[in-house]
């Protein structure tokens, strides 16, 4: 889903009011994953990881094999390799070893632009500036970067290491870079600058070129007219005499080197005909073309492969929810006929079907792919990819396509994407393998620097468990501030449960939506109202006689841990 960069702060933090959070928000505060990261300030740059299972490919394992690395660089892989006596030892043997991950579109580690106060409309919407029309594709991403944004640390406890990122905006937001996550400046963490320039079919609010076609058509002018001033800036090059000065126009000159092919446009695609109109963009003008976050490409495989794009696959992946019970029965039963109902859920499961096994008929189609974290919660990610699994994708080819086919797609190969020898030490460790439903990360080494994560256990849900929620609960949620303290009330009727959520800052109570309880496991959402838009809060957690814990998420702004306490006498 595409959003505008210059409302989003001012929402963010209308949100975390509205759910009794501090505004003074800081991102590296969040506390999104449950486990806890230490990078270590180590003695020595040099480590050996000792009988690990090593996966130095997708189809190449050793057993009880030994990695040696050294000032950030791969140095050894393999049986009965020299230790250098310098060298810190992690004990292997129950560790599992891979390359770490590469994320083909992300924006991890990338700051949100600062809202303009008080931005008036322009008086001729139709002849915006550049800036109110997101045309601003001389604009780098490196700029943006911030070393301590929590995003980063996110998608680095996942294993990913590497990420080509891109900057917040609309139609043209700027070009990309290919950033390690890691470095204590944003300098440091820049594996490769301005790696392709970035755009998406997204109009301006309320001026020119606010809808898809005119996106479309503001950017056939300005690569036409890109091309026209490089030709007579190469012409006044060779022959001065005569001719008029060239004007300096930086945003037509940051299409140049995407004219000399030297860098590819990235299109942030999901749609099946954002896809088609993006191509068609590039079968006209000639560029390069990057489809990045494509949700729902399977019917234009064919197109894809002859155009020649690279590809990476959205990490987001619909809800795969049982069918839910009415809780009239009545009002269902004059909605839809039985035969209407079960068509009806036939036609979501083929659709879901085909989102789950869009990367295996990627693969079956002979197309090399990645994937993008753009518009995935980290915490869905691990499961979305288990869902890939399930739906014909095999773990090779998962493996794949998170390590070498976005090394070669992003021209890194030489670099990462396998555990070799002369690779920089960039590594993910767990303690089963990663794609095991309870595999947990352990170590990530970004650059040959250690991040250790201590995993703290959360009690399991269990389906077969009878618990009970109905009643009143306090509910306390560590915001990145402090906590912040709600009053939760659960009903039953029937089979179904409903209720309501008040405190912090909400003005009033908010019904809650689609109450779920299964066994111990329980799910709930609510929506706060701000600035004329709805935000989700999904809460998931696991009930223990009268207490439950588990972790709150609002949207792209993150999960947080919530836990609740049943008042006894209510």
């Amino acid at each position: 889903m595409k959003r505008f960069y210059r409302s989003r702060i001012c929402l963010k933090f209308m949100v975390m009011l509205a759910l009794g959070w501090p505004a003074l928000l800081q991102a590296q505060q969040f506390q999104q994953q449950p486990q806890e990261e230490k990078e270590l300030s180590p003695v020595s740059r040099t480590y050996a990881i000792t009988n690990a299972t090593v996966f130095q490919g997708p189809g190449r394992k050793l057993d009880r094999a030994t990695v040696v690395m050294k000032d950030g660089l791969i140095t050894a892989v393999g049986k009965g390799v020299a230790i250098p006596p310098e060298a810190i030892i992690i004990k292997g043997d129950s560790l599992y070893i891979y390359a770490g991950f590469i994320d083909g579109l992300s924006r991890a580690g990338v700051s949100k632009p600062k809202e303009e106060a008080n931005r008036e409309r322009p008086k001729d919407p139709g002849n915006p500036t550049p800036e109110l029309a997101g045309i601003t594709p001389q604009n780098d991403v490196r700029t943006f970067l911030n070393p301590s944004d929590k995003s980063a640390d996110d998608l680095r406890a996942l294993g990913f290491t590497a990420a080509q990122v891109v900057p917040y905006g609309n139609m043209l937001p700027g070009s990309g870079a290919i950033i390690q996550l890691t470095g204590k400046t944003s300098d440091a963490m820049v594996l490769a600058g301005k790696s392709a320039l970035f755009s998406e079919l997204t109009g301006a609010p309320r001026v020119y070129p606010s809808t898809i076609l005119a996106v479309m058509s503001k950017w056939r002018e300005l690569y036409r007219q890109a091309v026209q001033n490089k030709n007579y800036e190469t012409m006044y090059a060779a022959n001065r005499a005569g001719l008029s000065r060239p004007a300096s126009d930086r945003i037509l000159e940051a299409f140049y080197p995407v004219i000399d092919k030297r860098i590819p446009v990235l299109f942030e695609a999901d749609k099946y005909l954002e896809t088609q109109r993006v191509m068609t963009l590039q079968s006209e003008l000639g560029f390069s073309l990057v489809l990045g976050d494509v949700k729902e490409g399977w019917d234009a495989i064919a197109r894809i492969k002859s155009s020649g794009a690279k590809v990476f696959l959205s990490l987001d992946l619909p809800e795969d929810k049982k069918e839910e019970k009415s809780k009239d029965k009545k009002e269902e039963a004059g909605t839809l006929t039985p035969a209407e109902k079960e068509a009806l859920e036939k036609r979501k499961a083929e659709f879901l079907a085909l989102y789950t096994g869009q990367a295996a008929t990627f693969q079956k189609a002979g197309v090399t792919f990645g994937f993008s974290s753009l518009s995935a919660k980290t915490s869905d990610i691990r499961t979305n990819l288990r869902r890939m699994i399930k739906a014909g994708l095999t773990e090779d080819q998962a493996l794949a396509a998170l390590t070498t086919s976005p090394a070669q797609l992003l021209g890194l190969s030489d670099r990462l994407g396998t555990v070799d020898n002369g690779k920089i030490a960039s590594l993910v460790l767990s303690d089963k393998p990663y794609f095991h439903e309870k595999a947990r990360v352990r170590y990530v080494f970004v650059d040959g620097i250690m991040y250790k994560y201590d995993v703290k256990e959360t009690p399991k849900a269990d389906a077969g468990a009878k618990a009970e929620i109905t009643g009143t609960w306090s509910v306390t949620t560590e915001t990145p501030q402090g906590k912040s303290e709600e009053t939760v009330t659960f009903k039953k009727d029937g089979s179904n449960y409903s209720g309501s959520i008040t405190g912090g800052r909400l003005a009033q109570a908010v019904s809650l939506e689609k109450v779920e309880l299964n066994g111990n496991a329980l799910r709930y959402s609510y929506t706060v109202q701000v600035g004329g838009q709805s935000f989700k809060v999904d809460v998931d957690a696991t009930v223990d006689g009268s207490s439950y814990k588990g972790s709150a998420t609002v949207g792209q702004y993150g999960s947080f841990p919530v836990e609740g306490k049943k008042d006894p006498n209510r």
